[in-house]
């Protein structure tokens, strides 16, 4: 009988694994075992595969985008696993098997799951799926300042972590708005960067301004507010330099509001490059609206209320795993959209911190009692994330932080009409560009 001869070509870089109290090699021990517990209790960056005979065990954190793509040999299956869709493209090229490849081909590790593969040959399998974050919902009081300080106090927990890892002599920057995400994570990485006794000439808050957007000034007035204006820089882009089809290509995915995020953090972050040559390490508020639930429902005719306060880790991983609407190609959730912020950092040279993506925090907000908190009324949830950081950070720093009402990422550094001169809201166009980059 023909023996298949299976292939793992293993294209991820492990120095991007950044991993806290644990070793590389006990976190890929844990994965080898198929052991969730264990590996829920990995804390830091990772995307990891492990292969022994017939068996690819995979697993990533949610901030690590890791796909893979199955191709077919005479020989017996190779398995071509990445961050991005386009590194596996070039490495079928490299093979002779670029025939085989379509983006629609590739698969996304999903966040928060151990993906079990078994390359037996042809027809193959479906993957396994052994969720290893299962957070206990509900598990809080009704006491805001109570969760503020627990949320906080994660977040904190997190950010020290990384200022701890990186070398002391590098500086920090801080992806700034003025924003409640990104001005909680500014006033903690201040906060925290004095109590450890760091030099806080390392620390600035970058604020990306297109001439007439809000953010500048809401920046402003944020830092003004807590008497830290010094840290303040201003990050000015033209209009004209907004390329959405750059944005696709570096993104990889065809999503309006990704799309124009991303255009958005693609300009702030050549800014800071050109004036910075040098600059490596960034912080960000990704992932604080989808904890703490602040996505406008009146937008989405897919969500109700009640969909959202009572599925868990909707805004993370989307309708979840196993469901009609869960993309295979993409994951669901902040799972498929933290390519906004992933690629264009590495892509432009940073490596970041986003800490509200971390599941020590993702598991205090999930415990939140929103249904009791709000009684299903909108107003009140929306209203929930201002009261809960600004009375962590309080309890957590001494310091009153303003909170200014939400708004996106693009449409604070530009305003929405030239928004919308620029990068028209058209997601059949982007996926069409998108798709012509393979034909």
């Amino acid at each position: 009988m023909h023996e298949y001869v299976e292939r793992v070509v293993n294209l991820l870089d492990p120095s991007l694994n950044r991993l806290h109290g644990i070793s590389d090699e006990e976190a890929h021990k844990r994965l080898r075992a198929g052991d969730a517990d264990g590996v829920r209790q990995i804390n830091g960056s990772f995307a990891m595969l492990v292969h022994e005979g017939k068996l690819v065990r995979m697993a990533r954190s949610l901030d690590r985008p890791m796909r893979y793509f199955l191709a077919k040999r005479a020989a017996g299956p190779a398995l071509f696993v990445a961050d991005r869709m386009d590194t596996i493209h070039r490495a079928l090229e490299a093979e002779g098997l670029a025939d085989q490849f379509h983006p629609s081909y590739t698969r996304m590790v999903p966040a928060h799951y151990i993906v079990d593969l078994q390359l037996i040959g042809c027809p193959d399998p479906d993957p396994v799926y052994t969720r290893f974050f299962t957070p206990h919902r509900n598990s809080l009081g009704n006491d805001l300042d109570q969760v503020g300080h627990l949320y906080i106090g994660a977040l904190a927990a997190e950010i020290t972590h990384w200022l701890k890892s990186i070398p002391e002599r590098e500086p920090v920057g801080v992806c700034f708005s003025g924003g409640i995400d990104s001005g909680s994570v500014f006033v903690l990485t201040y906060h925290l960067m004095r109590k450890l006794g760091m030099n806080l000439s390392r620390l600035k808050a970058f604020t990306l301004s297109i001439g007439d957007g809000p953010d500048l000034e809401q920046a402003r007035q944020f830092l003004r507010a807590l008497d830290l204006e010094l840290f303040l820089e201003p990050i000015e882009a033209d209009v004209a330099s907004l390329d959405p089809a750059e944005t696709i290509r570096i993104v990889e995915d065809y999503k309006a509001l990704d799309i124009e995020a991303a255009t958005m953090l693609i300009a702030l972050l050549k800014g800071i490059r050109s004036r910075y040559p040098d600059w490596k390490f960034l912080l960000d508020g990704d992932g604080g609206d989808e904890n703490l639930k602040d996505y406008p429902i009146e937008e989405n005719p897919e969500l109700t209320i009640r969909s959202v306060v009572h599925n868990l880790l909707l805004y993370q991983e989307g309708w979840g795993v196993g469901r009609i609407k869960h993309s295979l190609t993409y994951s669901g959730g902040l799972s498929r959209s933290y390519t906004r912020t992933y690629a264009p950092a590495r892509a432009l040279g940073f490596e970041g911190l986003s800490p509200y993506t971390k599941p020590n925090v993702i598991e205090v907000a999930e415990g939140i009692p929103y249904i009791g908190l709000t009684n299903y009324d909108v107003p009140t949830l929306y209203s929930l994330k201002g009261e809960i950081v600004s009375r962590g950070i309080r309890s957590v720093t001494g310091l009153s932080m303003p909170a200014f009402e939400k708004r996106r990422f693009q449409h604070g550094a530009v305003s929405r009409e030239t928004l919308r001169e620029k990068l028209p809201s058209q997601e059949t166009e982007y996926r069409r560009q998108f798709l012509a980059i393979y034909q």
